[in-house]
């Protein structure tokens, strides 16, 4: 699979690979446990794959959910659906809108399943009932769910390396040494902006010092940092 953007690869007039005795042919999308990645990184083959997966799930799920209690529905559904959404999200960081549109239609079917609410109705007071952020959110929470586990040394090196405090990076005396803010890796094109070396320090440094803290364990973390994200999200509407 050649990788590049939609220019670059239309100049690649290469369709198979001779290794050995075998002709290995490109292809414009490989899976990898279990997220498809695309010969320009938009991610676009694999959403569309994670949607028809979850509105599959759904109509199963419908018939059944219908005799069952709302708390019982939603674990179901958490089961079958959220987890998929959850799982390797934090590639969908910085994706197109339309891509995470695309996403977010599954989580408010899962939603109005759960609750009963009407396609007309407003879906952020039903996401709020159900306590579930929406997804852009929810990738930015795995995210610096992340950068906190690699503060506390609980991953793996490839991860860790990525992550470093200001005062770690640099022998000079910075303001932001002061406040367990990231130094943020310099990156020169929109892929490398997604990049978890360069995204993870930019949203953990715009959290509040009082989440920033060493002293707050993962659990009080999580719960803080979901209840500062709601609290945002209604600021700003």
């Amino acid at each position: 699979m050649w990788l590049g953007s939609g220019q670059q690869i239309n100049e690649v007039d290469v369709s198979d690979i001779l290794i050995l005795s075998s002709s290995v042919k490109v292809v414009e999308s490989a899976r990898d446990l279990g997220v498809i990645v695309d010969s320009q990184l938009s991610l676009s083959s694999h959403v569309a794959a994670l949607c028809r997966s979850g509105f599959y799930h759904l109509r199963q799920l419908r018939p059944l959910c219908r005799s069952l209690p709302a708390e019982a529905t939603k674990t179901l559904v958490q089961a079958f659906v959220s987890c998929r959404l959850d799982y390797c999200n934090c590639l969908l960081y910085a994706v197109t809108d339309k891509l995470v549109g695309q996403v977010q239609s599954v989580q408010n079917a899962a939603a109005r399943l759960i609750t009963g609410a009407k396609r007309r109705e407003h879906i952020i007071p039903i996401l709020r009932q159900l306590h579930w952020l929406p997804v852009r959110r929810r990738v930015e929470f795995k995210m610096t769910s992340l950068v906190y586990q690699v503060l506390s040394s609980k991953v793996p090196g490839y991860l860790a390396d990525d992550i470093h405090l200001a005062l770690e990076s640099s022998a000079r005396s910075l303001r932001s040494s002061s406040g367990r803010k990231c130094s943020v890796t310099r990156v020169h094109s929109r892929f490398g902006d997604r990049c978890f070396a360069a995204a993870g320090p930019r949203i953990w440094n715009n959290l509040p010092p009082s989440l920033r803290d060493k002293e707050v364990s993962f659990t009080e973390f999580r719960k803080q940092l979901k209840t500062f994200t709601f609290q945002t999200d209604c600021g700003a509407s």
